[in-house]
């Protein structure tokens, strides 16, 4: 496969990192313990956001969300599951759902008011799966966030694709990168568990909830033709009234238009 081609793939599961958060936070989960890194945004209730980053993200800021909506009045909490970076333990889907749900009920106990929930890449897509399962999350956030179900089914059509796959999923793997988890196991547990992780395959669980997609036109990882119009076009027709759609002209780590992005987001967390 050509490297440019390698190159996208890579970004489907990493994302930019920016500055590091101003302090952090260890929580247990079963046997293990993650770590939130938070940016504080000064209130003692209002709005607060649980950030998961895209794959092998964190604990940093992811696209400059942490420091700009902190500088606004709301705080941030960037999630690092089990098996990621400082985090004990080791990385699964499921393992990861979990380490939201506890991360959701720390960060609702310490901002003292409403919390939503979102991420980028990776981290949108498994915001949105759990939010699937869990009716207490009533507004979500996806920006450019992998379709796990559309992503494993590639993998089962294409065998080169799936290749090039586990070769990036490799470089992420312990010890010589910052995930610890097994890369067979991983993609195995996608496939037989779409009706978990898929989207299109939750719409109508999420239906009832406020949701923002956001998407790049340039993007040519988590692309809005391939994933994100055909979730938007899925939620739609499970009769989702409150989906926002945003896209702007930027790739998957949109730089050059994270002022506008911050702004749209900010606006659309304060509504």
């Amino acid at each position: 496969m050509k490297l440019v081609q390698i190159s996208l793939v890579v970004l489907l599961f990493c994302c930019a990192a920016g500055a590091v958060a101003q302090s952090e936070r260890r929580i247990s989960v079963g046997d293990s313990e993650i770590v939130l890194t938070i940016w504080d945004g000064g209130r003692t209730a209002g709005t607060a956001v649980l950030l998961v980053p895209g794959w092998s993200g964190g604990p940093t800021d992811q696209l400059g969300i942490g420091e700009y909506l902190s500088a606004h009045g709301v705080s941030v909490f960037v999630l690092s599951p089990r098996g990621w970076h400082g985090s004990s333990g080791t990385a699964t889907f499921a393992n990861a759902l979990e380490d939201i749900g506890a991360a959701l009920a720390w960060a609702r106990s310490a901002a003292r008011g409403r919390v939503l929930l979102g991420g980028h890449s990776w981290g949108g897509g498994i915001s949105l799966a759990y939010a699937a399962r869990d009716t207490s999350v009533r507004r979500v956030f996806s920006i450019a966030g992998t379709d796990h179900g559309i992503f494993i089914r590639q993998c089962q059509r294409d065998p080169a694709y799936a290749a090039t796959i586990e070769q990036v999923l490799e470089s992420t793997a312990a010890p010589s990168g910052p995930i610890r988890f097994d890369v067979s196991a991983t993609l195995d547990e996608l496939a037989h568990g779409q009706s978990t992780y898929g989207l299109i395959e939750n719409a109508r669980k999420l239906s009832d909830r406020s949701i923002l997609l956001i998407g790049g036109w340039e993007d040519e990882s988590v692309t809005i033709d391939e994933t994100l119009l055909p979730l938007y076009r899925a939620l739609k027709t499970a009769g989702a009234g409150k989906v926002t759609f945003l896209t702007y002209h930027a790739g998957h780590s949109f730089s050059g238009v994270r002022t506008a992005m911050h702004q749209d987001l900010l606006e659309w967390l304060e509504r």
